[in-house]
């Protein structure tokens, strides 16, 4: 007993143990220490008579064991002897698997990515956490991995499509990053049927030897069937869509009308003509606005909803509006944060009735320059629900129906556009870069298809209400900054020093220069996207200067929004749908309160997962949108349109074609009898023998040959201007109708539209 003192008494950690369990073990620190005393691998009993482990302790030990072996601490070798795995030259990380059957590792630790060849791939499935071990370099001189062992297997159920070939039945992975097929054991199909789509539960997990089993353990339905897609999508990306029954109980307990104990502390705002403006399928209304002019200048005040009063830190509600971390727009469904209870009605700040907000009150200069604001949570009273379209109107008609019908209103949106115009002018000065970009919206016919794909229009309106949330945001991070609160910024980096020089080497080939040497601003960008205007290349240039630029992402560290030209920057406006934006208001409320608040998590993992589940957001609504754009365009087989080339890769060029807004691939072998060789740099593809380029931006007319619903691809080819037949005969449409299969012969373009704004 003494030696046992003895030697775990030398554990640096032992206190810390000691206050998180009543029989403390060795810490996983002192472990590692040990073992690696050791100066090779050790089997299990000996490291538990070196650390005196007596026969109660065995169990607990055992569990930290495997604890430290799923997080890639230690692991066991071909005789089961423990290991320190940073002294075998392992890397920890993820498998990204690709639809062509390899993959990569992305390593934890942030560094180079792995290439994983196909036959290492048949072992693991795409997401999984692995160890591995470079086993050389592959032909395109990156590091290769060899897979040592698999940690954690992170796909549990499988969302695909079932198949049947010479009595096996399989199932196809809808995330095409799942290259292998998943067997489904004998008498496991769940009453299924060949073509459906299931949810498989993996029963066995690949190895070296043999493929994924699973058994099906729900049937969803046919792959044309009625909103599908989105189930799919759902399931896809794991994306939460039922609330469990604590969170409903939770909502549904929530009185459904501003409580009189709710008031205490606030200032009562509901004589000001607050009114909201969003558009005309908006539900839930964040935020209200109101102007009037005062001396230098307007005051503004934006009225954000009070969601943090009644979601309270950790309860239900908090726990899963941060597995949710934002709202989900899909064409004809919603995925809420937060239950309708909240989202859709006391959250909602609906016209004529009282609610709960928080309240930045800004002094706009003349100039449109934020000067002093405060933040104070308020009762407020919208005075009307206004749409985009209808202020636009109001405002270009003054002596219109729609004006006279609203004259207690119109005054104050003049206002609102007076200070629009300053805010403008103020955005211009400060150099914030300002893409054209087209977004669309999708028209349903009353069966749920398709009718036609229109751009939206963005008028002042628009432009009206995002400056004002632009400038409640600035003063949110401005707030928090300056009494060194910890927050989630939206951060946004510039260029990369590679993705520079690319983008200055392209722009020298059109006589065009970036300015602001190895660190240029947002004003630079600006200045160059201003002289491009008019130009019949505009396009091109534009979209090479925009894929030079780095995501927007969510961080605790303040870097400064480079696409807006903000020194700090935050999202404050949309607490219903978005979660960074509901920490933004528990925190001003702390700092108002002379406190400090302190999320569930650590500030960096809500970053990093917030920032996760936009991007999940995004690629779930494109795959919806991809899926019934290429429905859409069933009916257009062997059209032709007009597009433009949108991107170039080496397999061949992605076309966006003018009318529909619907994009898809001409391959490289559809380009004619010579050998095209990619240029990254240039964005183009050239022909060795005939010299033809097809570059970035390019016009061209291409035909639809063909559409594959399953893969959510469409293919083109170019046409030529001589042909008789634009149309294509009965057969080749009937084929093409038929034409797909499980799997695509190459890789093809994803049909994809543009997300919901905000």
């Amino acid at each position: 007993m003494k030696k046992k003192n003895n030697l775990r008494s030398q554990d640096p950690h032992l206190d810390r143990e000691r206050e998180q369990y009543e029989h403390p073990l060795p810490s996983r620190e002192f472990i590692l220490q040990i073992l690696g005393e050791q100066g090779g691998p050790v089997d299990e009993d000996e490291l538990l008579h070196l650390l005196q482990i007596e026969d109660h302790e065995e169990d607990l030990f055992s569990r930290r064991l495997r604890a430290m072996e799923r997080d890639g601490q230690i692991m066991r070798n071909r005789k089961r002897a423990l290991c320190v795995v940073d002294k075998l030259d392992l890397v920890k990380g993820k498998v990204q698997g690709h639809p062509d059957g390899f993959g990569f590792l992305v390593p934890e630790d942030g560094s180079t990515d792995m290439f994983i060849s196909e036959k290492e791939m048949h072992k693991v499935l795409h997401g999984d956490v692995v160890m591995v071990r470079q086993s050389g370099v592959d032909r395109r001189g990156r590091p290769e991995a060899k897979i040592v062992e698999v940690l954690e297997h992170v796909n549990i159920r499988v969302v695909g499509r079932l198949y049947e070939e010479h009595g096996i039945w399989f199932v196809v992975a809808e995330n095409q990053r799942i290259s292998q097929d998943i067997l489904v054991a004998p008498g496991a199909a769940g009453g299924a049927q060949v073509g459906q789509v299931v949810i498989l539960e993996i029963m066995k997990h690949p190895d070296k030897h043999a493929q994924p089993i699973g058994r099906i353990v729900q049937v969803l339905g046919n792959y044309a069937d009625p909103g599908m897609e989105i189930e799919i999508a759902l399931r896809k990306h794991d994306l939460p869509y039922e609330f469990p029954h604590a969170v409903e109980k939770q909502a549904k307990a929530i009185s459904p009308v501003v409580a009189a104990e709710d008031w205490a502390g606030r200032e009562d705002i509901r004589n000001l003509p607050l009114v909201t403006i969003d558009g005309e399928t908006a539900r839930d209304f964040d935020d209200a606005v109101y102007c009037a002019p005062e001396k230098g200048g307007y005051r503004l005040v934006v009225a954000i909803a009070d969601v943090s009063h009644y979601v309270q830190n950790n309860d239900a509600l908090d726990q899963e509006a941060i597995k949710r971390g934002n709202s989900v727009y899909f064409p004809r469904r919603v995925i809420p944060m937060l239950p309708e209870e909240l989202s859709n009605g006391l959250c909602s700040l609906n016209p004529q009735v009282d609610r709960l907000c928080m309240v930045c009150d800004m002094h706009v200069s003349s100039k449109g320059e934020i000067g002093k604001y405060r933040f104070y949570p308020s009762v407020m009273y919208s005075h009307a629900r206004l749409t985009y379209t209808q202020v636009a109107e109001m405002l270009g008609q003054p002596d219109g129906e729609l004006a006279k019908s609203r004259a207690d209103i119109v005054p104050h949106l003049q206002h609102l556009y007076e200070l629009f115009q300053k805010l403008l002018h103020a955005r211009e000065k400060r150099g914030a870069i300002d893409f054209e970009t087209v977004e669309t919206q999708m028209i349903f016919n009353d069966t749920g298809k398709i009718e036609k794909i229109v751009p939206v229009v963005r008028n002042d309106a628009h432009k009206l209400i995002e400056e004002c949330m632009l400038a409640a945001n600035v003063c949110a991070a401005d707030y928090l900054h300056e009494h060194k609160h910890t927050v989630l910024y939206r951060i946004h980096e510039g260029p990369t020093p590679e993705k520079l020089e690319a983008v200055r080497e392209f722009m020298k080939e059109f006589g065009l220069q970036l300015g602001g040497g190895e660190e240029p601003q947002a004003a630079d960008y600006s200045k160059l996207l201003k002289s491009i205007k008019g130009r019949p290349d505009a396009g091109l240039l534009q979209t090479v200067m925009l894929r030079s630029l780095r995501q927007a992402k969510y961080d605790p560290e303040n870097v400064g929004h480079f696409g807006l030209g903000y020194e700090a920057y935050t999202h404050f406006t949309s607490p219903i749908r978005r979660y960074p934006d509901l920490l933004v208001h528990r925190a001003i409320k702390a700092v108002l309160q002379g406190k400090q608040y302190k999320p569930s998590q650590k500030w960096e993992e809500l970053g990093a997962h917030c920032s996760m589940t936009e991007r999940r957001a995004d690629d779930a609504t494109r795959d919806v949108e991809a899926w019934l754009k290429c429905f859409f365009m069933r009916d257009h087989l062997g059209s032709v349109f007009t597009g433009t080339v949108s991107s170039v890769t080496g397999f061949g060029m992605f076309v966006s074609l003018d009318d529909l807004y619907v994009e898809g691939l001409v391959h490289i072998s559809e380009l004619g009898k010579d050998y095209y060789h990619f240029d990254a740099a240039k964005h183009q593809l050239l022909g060795e023998r005939t010299g033809n380029r097809y570059r970035l931006g390019d016009r061209v007319q291409v035909r639809v040959v063909k559409v594959d619903m399953e893969s959510t691809k469409v293919d083109f080819v170019l046409h030529e201007e001589e042909s008789d037949d634009e149309g294509g005969d009965d057969a080749q449409k009937s084929e093409a109708r038929k034409s797909g299969g499980k799997k695509s012969g190459h890789k093809k373009a994803s049909v994809g539209g543009k997300k919901k704004h905000g």
